[in-house]
């Protein structure tokens, strides 16, 4: 990949960032059309495997991904 594309994704990347209690995250509904997924259905399936790599690394998934964590408030709710 050229260096002038790598540029350009960076500051991309960087225009989406939203600050959350001063934390640097980014919402996966605008990141992946930043990946080059045209359909969101897609992108959800990597962000499954994404979680289950959390997982199977012995990572807490609801650190990384916010719609884990409102389920688990959800269910301790109830």
């Amino acid at each position: 990949m050229k260096t002038e594309n790598i540029k350009s994704l960076f500051e991309q990347f960087e225009a989406i960032v939203c600050d959350y209690n001063g934390v640097e995250c980014w919402s996966a509904r605008e990141l992946h059309t930043l990946l080059g997924y045209t359909q969101w259905r897609n992108f959800l399936l990597v962000v499954d495997k994404a979680k289950s790599a959390c997982a199977n690394a012995g990572v807490n998934v609801a650190d990384h991904f916010a719609d884990v964590r409102s389920e688990e408030r959800r269910v301790g709710k109830e």
